[in-house]
Parts: C-alpha cells; structure tokens; sequence
C-alpha cells in the first residue's frame, strides 16, 4: 500500500510552525473518527504520534483518487526553493513505495564474473599440433597407401579436417606445411616432415594414379572436403615457381588424373593464366603434362567438353605470351608434345569464331543491299585469310540470305516471297557452290530451314527446281541427295515433293545417256 506524508510549512492556511515529515501507517476503521478533529494523526485523534496542528494523509482511498484530490486542496503552489517564508507542500514515497516500483530490477554483485557458455567458447587454432599427429600417423603408415587411406579415415573423426584442410592438403602433395608462396615451413626440421606424399613419389602414371585413389577415398568420405580441395589444387597451380621440374611433373600427373575421373572440376586451371607463370614458359608445360595425363584417363572428347563447361577452351592461347598467342605457334607446340587433339581443336573453335565474324559482317552487307560482286569479293578475301573451305562459307550464306527478310505469315503468300527472294541471290550462292559436297550441305541446309518454319513445307520442291535451273545445284547432287543424302527432318515430306521432279531428272538423264549411244 502506498504510504504518503504531507509536510506542511508553518504558514497561515495551517497556523503552525514546520515540522519534519511525518510517515503514518495505514489507518483501521476505529482510527477514522480523528479525521475530524486536529487532523489525522494529530493530537486530538487516537493515532496521536505527531505534532499537534500536523495533517498526514494516509492512503484510505484509491492513490489514483488521491492524485485527482490533491490538485483541488487550497495549497499555494510548490516553489522552487523551499525557505521560512515559502512555504511548500511536498509528497514523499516511503521505502515501500521504493521497494513496489523496483520490484522488477535484479541486484548485481560488484565483482561478479559471467561464465562463458562453452558453445561460444572459441577453441585455439593449433595447425601445428595437428601437423605432428598427421605427420607421425603417415610416417606409421609408410608406403602401403592402403594403410595411408585407413589411417586418413580414422583419424578424421578425432581430428577437424574441415578447420586444418589447408595443413591436410599441404602435407598430403608437398610432405609439409606450405608457406604464402609455396615455400616449406617446416624445410629444416625432418621430424615435421613427411616422405610419404606424392611429391616424394615415383614419376610415374601409375604411381601418382595410386596416390589419387587416396584422396578420392578421402574426399568420398568427407563430403565436406570437395570444395577446400578444389581451392588447395588452385593455389598449388599458383604456386608452381617454387617446386622443382620433378615437383610440377607431379603435380601436373595429379591434377590431370583427378580431372578425368571427376574429382576436381576444369575452373582450376584458371590458375595457370597468372602473368608470372605464363611469361617464364611454365604454364604451357604444365599443361602439356597435365593434359597428358587427363587423356591417358579420357578420351579427347571428354577432355574438351569439360573445357568448354569451365568457359576455357577460348583461352588456351593465353597460356602463351602475348606475342606467341597464335593458332599456328599453339599448334606446333602441342603437336610436337604428342598432343594433335587439342590442337586440331583450337583451330575448329577458332573457326567457329571466325565464322560468327563473317557471318555477322555478311548480315551488315546484305541488309545494305549491297551488289553481289563486292560480296562475292569480300567473302573469297576472307575464305583465303581464315583458310575457309567452301562447304563452310554455303552454309553461312544460306543462313544470311534467308534471315535478310522479313518474310510473309500467310502459307500461300511465302512461297512467292521466297523465289523472288532466292533468285535475286542464286548468283551468289552459284559462286560457292562449285563442289559437290557444298551443294549437297545447301541441300540439307534449305530442308533443315523448311522443316524448322512450317511456313516453307510446300515451297522446298519449288526453291529446289530455282537453284537447278540457276544452276546452283546440279542433278547428280539433287538424286544424291534423294537417295541417300537427305536428313531426318521431314524426310517423308520433302522425299514425296520431289518425287516427280527426281523422276523426271532420271528420264533426261536416261534419254541423254541413249542419245549418246547413238551417236
């Protein structure tokens, strides 16, 4: 219950000289009947204990009727300083009152300690304790790799791979901790060392693809470590100047046999186009050995898809310097290094890329209108300085000529559209056309096209017969391509519109053959 004491000054509402606060207790019933006579608490009432003439207001009524009553009491209003000649009414909480306002507030102790929960508690990063274990564990297990591989599997559930990968990988490929560079830490000190890793290895394929199976074992087993592996394997390519010749060799034999059974992905390479390792002729030989090794566990195929899934087999020349960045230098080099797929393949990707250059300058110049003649002058200049075959260049006319219009939705209307189009161009298209086997790809190229725009179905026969008699195509290429040379794509379709024009191409071929005989 709050109590409160009204002190009252001597002034002349009260009659009285000041006393000191007065705390009362609550009042029972039978104390009531002093309220009317000198005040509660006061010398004429039965809770005499105060001065006489001294009003103390008790909380006999609710504290909030209390607050609204003490506003409308005649008191002069509180100063700011208190003196004999200002009197002043004030209200005071007793420690009770004290004691229900802070009941929610805690005491703390001065020099108290808080203990931190062990969940947050960080433990030391120790590297080198977890060295020596590993190192001692290794050299137990000598050169049985099977042992190697067990002792791997056991200890990582004593031992926190997941926070020392860095020092696992290092010991693993160098024998030791690796410093920013590559340097060993631990070079004169043979007791932190280990002889048992794959640069203290044999040289040879067989060897290294044992030391590989160690770390697939490791790696199927600890999910975890998959992606430190992949960035221990990108900073040892980074760190290729500090390790001898045999070191590299090594590691490049490593490094190609855990690509070509999936265990490390193609983005690691990307090491080897640092600046420092491709002026000093490393990079290049590192991979020479590491492509070696990728294809002695998969065929090209397999290799140069993996290249083009990482984004890299357009950067293989900057594996060279700058002024060695040719498709000639790239293939002399790996040719002589036993190496013909890789760079029969460069040249292929260099000549799709010079081909989507063509192609787009050609786009440029037939929306232009530009005259036949100086196309046809463009087009051989580049065939002759990207040592283009014709069977390449028809096929990208072709493609250029058609997407040049705009062409006609309505089914009846296209094909009309179309023989006007293609006789403007048969010209060009007769220029590069001169071998068989180009008129047999512009075959399959405009079935390819018919088949793919509905649109175009019924006008293949008709775009054939233009090209025939625009001597774009020849009969022996038409019945070649009738009989055996036609692609899936609407086969039947196509097969049954030529049906008649191919007869009759073999009746004029008969009926000249008998003419010939006669005379």
């Amino acid at each position: 219950m709050l109590h409160l004491a009204v002190l009252c000054s001597a002034t002349a509402f009260w009659g009285v000289q000041r006393f000191p606060v007065v705390a009362v207790p609550p009042l029972y019933p039978q104390e009531w009947r002093g309220l009317g006579r000198g005040g509660l608490g006061g010398g004429g009432g039965t809770g005499g204990g105060a001065a006489p003439g001294s009003v103390c207001l008790c909380q006999c009524v609710c504290p909030s009727l209390l607050h609204c009553l003490l506003p409308l009491l005649p008191l002069p209003p509180l100063p700011l300083h208190e003196s004999p000649q200002s009197p002043a009414l004030r209200v005071v909480a007793t420690s009770s009152d004290r004691n229900f306002m802070n009941k929610h507030q805690k005491p703390v102790l001065t020099g108290q300690r808080f203990k931190t929960r062990k969940r947050d508690e960080k433990e030391k990063f120790e590297p080198t304790v977890f060295r020596d274990t590993l190192v001692q564990g290794l050299n137990e297990a000598g050169d049985d790799l099977e042992a190697v591989a067990k002792f791997l599997d056991s200890t990582g559930s004593r031992l926190d791979y997941r926070r020392y990968a860095d020092t696992l990988f290092d010991i693993l490929v160098a024998g030791s901790m690796l410093a920013p560079g590559g340097t060993r830490i631990d070079d004169g000190d043979k007791t932190k060392m280990t002889n048992h890793c794959v640069f203290s290895a044999n040289e040879d394929h067989e060897t290294i693809r044992n030391y590989a199976q160690v770390f697939n074992k490791l790696i199927r087993r600890y999910k975890y470590l998959e992606k430190a592996f992949e960035d221990e394997m990108k900073k040892l390519l980074l760190f290729l100047k500090a390790f001898s010749e045999t070191e590299q060799t090594k590691l490049a034999m490593l490094s190609g046999i855990l690509l070509g059974n999936g265990t490390l992905p193609a983005t690691i390479l990307t090491s080897l186009f640092t600046d420092s390792l491709v002026k000093e002729g490393i990079a290049a030989s590192f991979a020479v050995k590491l492509f070696k090794a990728w294809m002695a566990e998969k065929d090209a195929n397999s290799v140069t898809s993996s290249l083009r899934k990482a984004n890299l087999d357009k950067r293989l020349l900057e594996l060279f310097p700058v002024n060695r960045q040719s498709v000639d230098h790239f293939a002399k080099y790996f040719t002589d290094a036993g190496l013909k797929e890789l760079s029969d393949f460069l040249r292929v990707q260099q000549s799709l890329g010079t081909r989507k250059e063509l192609q787009k300058e050609l786009q440029e110049r037939l929306s232009q209108e530009c005259p036949i003649k100086e196309v046809v002058l463009y087009v051989k200049e580049e065939m002759k300085r990207n040592d283009l075959p014709e069977t390449a260049v028809i096929g990208l006319l072709w493609t250029c000529i058609m997407n040049a219009v705009e062409w006609n939705k309505k089914e009846e209307l296209v094909a009309e559209q179309a023989l006007k189009h293609l006789k403007q161009y048969a010209p060009l298209l007769a220029v590069f056309s001169s071998q068989g086997q180009s008129e047999l790809i512009l075959l399959q190229k405009v079935q390819e096209y018919c088949y793919d725009n509905i649109h175009f179905m019924k006008a293949f026969q008709k775009i054939v017969v233009l090209f025939y008699k625009a001597d774009v195509l020849s009969e022996e290429a038409i019945l070649k391509w009738y009989k055996e040379a036609h692609v899936a794509k609407g086969k039947s379709v196509f097969l049954d519109q030529m049906k008649k024009f191919v007869e009759w191409l073999q009746n004029a071929e008969e009926e000249s053959e008998s003419e010939g005989e006669e005379n």
